[in-house]
C-alpha cells in the first residue's frame, strides 16, 4: 500500500541466489525508517520447501535460545553466526553449506516503533547445488635452462545446470616461507587475459600465453626462462555465476596439484662439476661455451618462420594471420631444440618440411659459421568430410510479452572453431531476418542493431554452455513482433573445408492483454448510513499476475452524473498510493488491500456522499522491465452500483381535512407536523387545488430548509409574490398567509412537508409526508348582484380592438362601491387575472406583459367592459368578470364585502386578416365548394346534351 515517511521497511539480498554445496555464503538484512535504538536486533529463519508454512528459526542478534534444535549446534560451533556491519544492518553467515539449507530465508526486526506501521520481515530464496568444478594437472620436477621454454597442462571442468562462467589462472609459490602466490596468467570470466604484475611486459612481448586447448584443457606457456620462474606451479579454476543484483559470485575454486621447476643460469655450471652425494637429483651439466643458432622452418624450400640468436620468433607474412590465431606456433624448447606445431592442419600445409640452423659466434653476427639443413619430411593432407550437425531447440515456445525467450543451437561432431548467428525471422515480414547475436570463433560476441537498447528487451545473452552448445537468452519479449522463427546460422572454420549448418525453432509470444480480465463485486450493494462496505476487483490472466508490474486504479461516479467516472485512487506497480483530487474524503475513509490477484476497497462510514458506480482499472507492464512507459496492457472491470439507505423518517403531519370560511379580507391554511425526530429541519411546500374536479395541483410557494422561497408558476408575478407567504408560527406549525384573498383564491389547499437532517457531511432528506386538505370558501350575503350571465360568442380578426362586455344590472345604494376583475379561463383550473379595478377606482395587472393592450372603457356606472386592442392569435379563449359590492363600516374606515357576482362566459375567436380575394374564397367554404364541383357540372351537362341530341336522331 506504499511507504510513507517515518514507515519501517526491512529489505533483504535479492534472490534467488544459487550456491555450492559446501561453500561459505553470506547474506545481507537492513532496516529503515525505524523508530528507537540506533541498534536494531535481527533474527533470521528459514521455510523448508518440503514443510512452506512452518517457519524454522536459526539465529538472533538477541536471544541466544532462538534457533531450533537442527541449527543449535552449527550456532554455538560458529558455523553459522551473524555479523553486524552497523547498527541497522547485519551479514549471516553460514560457513559451509549443506544442501538441507536450501529454501525461503526470512529477516525479521522486532519491534520499536511507538506503533506498528511499515514491513518488519522481508524473504529470499536460496538454492544449494552440488559443486561439480574439478581441475587437475599432473605434478612434475622440471630442470630446465635459463632461455627455455615451459609447457604446462590443466584439465578444468563442471557440469552445473545453471549457467556459469569459469576463470583459470596459473600462479607461482616462492620460498618456504612465503605464502602469498605469484599471479602468472588468468582467463578471467569474461575471458579476458590478465597477467600477474610481473609478467606483464613478458605477456605483452608473447613470451608468457595462456591458450584453451579443446573443451576442458587450459595450456600455459612459459618462453625465455628466468631464475625468478623458479618454485612451485599450480592452476586455479573458479566457478562463477551471476546472481539477481546482476553481480558475479564466485561459487567455487579448485586447485591443482603442484609442478616444481629449476631453472639453471647459463654459465654457471661448468663440464667438470663436480657432482657429490648431496647434489640435487635434478642437476645437470652444461658446455661452459654457449652456442648461438638461426633456426628456419621451410615448406617446399619457402620459409615459413625464422628464430634469431636473440630467440626472437618471426613469421613470414602469409602465415602471421593464423599464427596470431593460434594456429601455428614455433618455439625454443632449449637450446638444441626447436619446435613447430600446427594446430589446423588445411590443404595449403601439403609439402615437405625443413629446417636450416646456422650457427653464429655471437647474437649480432650476420655471417654464420657453418649452415645444416635437415633431410625434409613429407607432410600429406587429405580432404575430410565434416560430420558436424546442427539442432535448434526452445525451453520457451509459448510465453506472454515480458516472459524471457531461451533458444538453444547445439552444433555437434564440430572439429574446428565455430561461429555462430542467431536470426529472427518476424512473421510480419515474409523473408525478412533481422539480426540478433552473433558469436564469431575466437569467442567475441555482438548484438544487431534492434537489440542493442537494453531497456527495451533487457540485456540479451549469449554464451557457450558447454561443448557445442550455444545458448541465447532474450529477458524480455516486447509483444507479438517477437514470435515466429529463430534461425541458427553455425559455420565450422577450417583450412579444409568450412562447413555451415541452419536451424530454426518456432516460438509465439502472446500479448499481454489476452486473458487479461477484471470482475467487480460487492457482499452488500446496499448499505445503511454509518455502515462500512466492501469492493472486490478479482483479476484473471493467461500468466502469473504476481510476477508482472501491475497497477490498480479505483473509479466512482456519484449517483447523480455530472461527467464521466472519477478517479479515486492508483496503487502503482511500486505500491505507492496516489489519492485523486475529485473526491478528496475518501483518502479518510478508504482502506486497500491485496491477496493474491484480488483488490479490495474497504469504505468505512458510508455516506449518501458514496452512492453510485464503482468501477476498477488495471493496468499491467512487462515481466521484468521497469513500469515507467505505457502498459503492455489493461482492462476495466464491470461497473457495481452501491446504495446507501438513510435512517428512517418518523415524520408525521396531521392529515384530517378541514376548511376555513371568509367574508373578505386575509386568509390563513394551517399545517401541523405531529411527530418529528430531534435536530430535524424542515422544508415546506403549499400547492392549490382549483374547484374544478380534474384540475392539476399548483404549486404556491416552497420554503426550503434553509429558508429558501421558490414561488411556483402561476404565482410567480410580483403581485401574487406580495399576496402569498409561508412562514412558520411555531416549532410544529407552519401557516400559508394570503392577503386581500378573492373568490378566485377559492379551492382547497394543503402542504407537503420534507424532513432534512445533518449526517456528518451535509443535509440530506430523509422523507416527506403531506397534509389533509383545506377547503377556502367566502361567506357572503344570500342577496346577490344582478348581472347578464348568458354566454356569447365573439369573433375578430388578428390586429383589430374587440370589446368584451360586462354590466350590473340595477342600481347601488349609497355607501357602496365597486370593485370588478377579468380573467382568462386556463387549461390548468386556475383561471388568470388580467385586470382589477379596484373600489377606489384604481386599476392593477396582474399580467403585466398584456397591460398595455388591456382598457376598461366605462360608458356608464354600470358598464365594466374590456377593450382588448391589437387581437392576437393567443388571446383566443373564454373571459368573464367578476363583481363584488363593498360596504363601508359605521366607522367610516373599513369596507366589507357584502356580494359578488359573475358573468357569462365570452368565447373569444381571433381569425388571420384578410389580405387576397383568394383568402377570402379560402374562407367561405360554401364558395370554395361551389368553384371546385363546377367543371364537374359543366360536364354532366355536356353529357346530357349529346344524349338528347342521340335520341332525337333516333327518332
Amino acid at each position: 500500500t506504499g511507504l510513507t515517511r517515518g514507515q519501517r521497511v526491512v529489505t533483504v539480498q535479492k534472490g534467488p541466489l544459487y550456491r555450492t554445496e559446501g561453500s561459505h555464503i553470506t547474506l545481507w538484512c537492513k532496516v529503515s525508517g525505524y523508530q528507537g535504538p540506533a541498534e536494531q536486533n535481527f533474527q533470521w529463519s528459514i521455510y523448508l520447501p518440503s514443510a512452506p508454512e512452518r517457519e524454522v528459526q536459526i539465529v538472533s542478534t538477541v536471544d541466544p535460545s532462538f534457533p531450533y534444535a537442527i541449527y543449535t549446534q552449527r550456532v554455538r560451533g560458529r558455523g553459522i553466526f551473524v555479523e553486524r556491519l552497523q547498527g541497522d544492518a547485519v551479514l549471516l553467515h553460514i560457513t559451509e553449506l549443506q544442501e538441507r539449507d536450501a529454501g525461503q530465508y526470512e529477516c525479521h526486526t522486532p519491534n520499536t516503533d511507538e506503533r506498528y506501521f511499515g514491513s518488519y520481515n522481508a524473504k529470499m530464496n536460496l538454492s544449494v547445488i552440488p559443486d561439480t568444478l574439478s581441475a587437475s594437472m599432473a605434478p612434475q620436477a622440471l630442470t630446465l635452462m635459463e632461455g627455455d621454454a615451459v609447457e604446462l597442462t590443466c584439465e578444468v571442468s563442471k557440469s552445473t545446470a545453471q549457467h556459469t562462467h569459469l576463470s583459470v589462472g596459473w600462479y607461482l609459490l616462492q620460498g618456504a616461507g612465503e605464502h602469498r602466490p605469484k599471479e602468472i596468467l588468468t582467463l578471467s570470466k569474461d575471458f579476458t587475459l590478465k597477467p600477474g604484475p610481473s609478467y606483464e611486459q613478458r605477456f605483452l612481448e608473447g613470451d608468457v600465453q595462456l591458450n584453451k586447448v579443446g573443451n576442458t584443457t587450459y595450456k600455459l606457456i612459459i618462453r625465455g626462462l628466468k631464475p625468478s620462474d623458479q618454485g612451485q606451479l599450480y592452476c586455479e579454476a573458479a566457478e562463477w555465476i551471476e546472481d539477481p543484483d546482476e553481480t558475479w559470485k564466485d561459487i567455487s575454486c579448485k586447485q591443482t596439484e603442484r609442478t616444481s621447476l629449476v631453472v639453471v643460469s647459463q654459465g654457471k655450471a661448468s663440464a667438470n662439476s663436480p657432482v657429490g652425494s648431496n647434489s640435487p637429483v635434478h642437476s645437470v651439466l652444461y658446455s661452459s661455451r654457449f652456442q648461438y643458432f638461426q633456426v628456419i622452418w621451410l615448406l617446399n624450400e619457402m620459409e615459413v618462420a625464422r628464430i634469431d640468436p636473440h630467440g626472437v620468433l618471426i613469421w613470414e607474412e602469409e602465415y602471421e594471420e593464423r599464427a596470431k590465431l593460434g594456429q601455428l606456433r614455433a618455439f625454443k624448447a632449449s637450446n638444441t631444440v626447436y619446435v613447430l606445431t600446427i594446430y589446423e592442419v588445411g590443404l595449403k600445409d601439403k609439402g615437405t618440411y625443413q629446417c636450416s640452423v646456422s650457427e653464429m659466434k655471437t647474437p649480432g653476427d650476420l655471417h654464420s659459421i657453418q649452415t645444416n639443413v635437415s633431410s625434409g619430411i613429407q607432410v600429406n593432407v587429405k580432404p575430410i568430410e565434416s560430420h558436424a550437425r546442427l539442432s535448434v531447440s526452445t525451453s520457451t515456445p509459448r510465453v506472454t510479452a515480458g516472459d524471457p525467450l531461451i533458444l538453444r543451437c547445439r552444433v555437434q561432431g564440430a572439429s574446428g572453431p565455430v561461429s555462430l548467428r542467431w536470426w529472427h525471422l518476424p512473421p510480419q515480414q515474409p523473408g525478412r531476418r533481422v539480426l540478433v547475436a552473433a558469436m564469431e570463433r575466437d569467442g567475441t560476441r555482438s548484438l544487431g542493431s534492434a537489440y542493442q537498447d537494453r531497456g527495451a528487451r533487457g540485456s540479451l545473452r549469449l554464451e557457450k554452455e558447454s561443448s557445442g552448445t550455444f545458448t541465447l537468452v532474450i529477458p524480455s519479449t516486447l509483444g507479438e513482433e517477437d514470435g515466429g522463427q529463430y534461425r541458427c546460422e553455425a559455420t565450422q572454420w577450417s583450412r579444409a573445408r568450412n562447413w555451415t549448418g541452419k536451424g530454426e525453432a518456432a516460438v509465439t509470444v502472446s500479448p499481454m492483454g489476452l486473458g487479461l480480465h477484471a470482475t467487480l463485486r460487492s457482499r452488500t450493494p446496499t448499505v445503511s448510513y454509518a455502515q462500512s462496505f466492501e469492493l472486490f476487483c478479482q483479476v484473471n490472466a493467461s500468466y502469473p499476475l504476481e510476477e508482472v508490474p501491475a497497477s490498480v486504479r479505483w473509479l466512482f461516479q456519484p449517483s447523480q452524473p455530472t461527467g464521466p467516472l472519477q478517479e479515486l485512487v492508483r496503487v502503482l506497480p511500486s505500491g505507492t498510493v496516489v489519492w485523486g483530487t475529485a473526491q478528496p474524503r475518501f483518502q479518510g475513509k478508504a482502506q486497500l488491500a491485496k491477496a493474491g490477484t484480488s483488490f479490495r476497497l474497504h469504505i468505512h462510514s458510508a455516506l449518501p456522499a458514496d452512492e453510485g458506480m464503482y468501477q476498477c482499472e488495471v493496468e499491467v507492464w512487462r515481466r521484468n522491465t521497469l513500469p515507467l512507459g505505457p502498459p503492455a496492457a489493461s482492462t476495466s472491470s464491470n461497473a457495481v452500483e452501491i446504495k446507501v439507505v438513510l435512517p428512517e423518517s418518523k415524520l408525521q403531519v396531521a392529515t384530517k381535512d378541514s376548511s376555513v370560511e371568509i367574508a373578505s379580507g386575509n386568509a390563513a391554511i394551517e399545517c401541523r407536523i405531529v411527530f418529528a425526530q430531534n435536530n430535524s429541519q424542515f422544508a415546506v411546500t403549499w400547492y392549490l387545488l382549483p374547484p374544478l374536479a380534474d384540475a392539476t395541483p399548483l404549486q404556491i410557494i416552497r420554503a426550503s430548509y434553509k429558508s429558501i422561497l421558490e414561488y411556483g408558476s402561476e404565482f410567480s408575478s410580483p403581485a401574487q409574490k406580495s399576496r402569498f407567504l409561508s412562514q412558520r408560527v411555531s416549532s410544529n406549525t407552519f401557516q400559508l398567509q394570503i392577503l386581500s384573498a378573492n373568490l378566485g383564491d377559492q379551492g382547497r389547499y394543503y402542504c407537503v412537508i420534507e424532513e432534512w437532517l445533518w449526517l456528518v457531511d451535509g443535509w440530506y432528506k430523509l422523507g416527506g409526508a403531506t397534509s389533509g386538505r383545506t377547503t377556502l370558501k367566502f361567506k357572503l350575503p344570500e342577496r346577490e348582484l344582478q348581472m347578464e350571465k348568458t354566454n356569447q360568442s365573439i369573433s375578430a380578426r388578428e390586429g383589430e380592438e374587440v370589446t368584451l362586455p360586462c354590466r350590473l344590472q340595477g342600481a347601488l345604494l349609497p355607501g357602496t362601491s365597486l370593485s370588478a376583475t377579468w380573467f382568462q379561463v386556463k387549461g390548468s383550473g386556475r383561471d388568470s387575472a388580467l385586470l382589477t379595478l379596484h373600489r377606489d377606482g384604481s386599476v392593477g395587472y396582474p399580467q403585466e406583459r398584456r397591460a398595455a393592450r388591456l382598457h376598461l372603457r366605462r360608458t356608464s356606472a354600470s358598464d365594466f367592459s374590456l377593450t382588448l386592442s391589437s387581437l392576437q392569435s393567443g388571446d383566443a379563449g373564454a373571459y368573464y368578470c367578476q363583481l363584488q359590492k363593498w360596504q363601508q363600516q359605521s366607522d367610516g374606515k373599513d369596507w366589507a364585502l357584502r356580494a359578488s357576482a359573475r358573468s357569462g362566459y365570452t368565447q373569444l375567436s381571433a381569425t388571420p386578416p384578410e389580405s387576397t380575394v383568394l383568402s377570402r374564397i379560402c374562407s367561405s367554404p360554401p364558395l370554395l365548394n361551389f368553384i371546385l364541383y363546377l367543371p364537374l357540372f359543366l360536364i354532366l351537362l355536356l353529357a346530357l346534351a349529346v344524349f338528347c341530341w342521340y335520341c332525337k336522331f333516333r327518332k
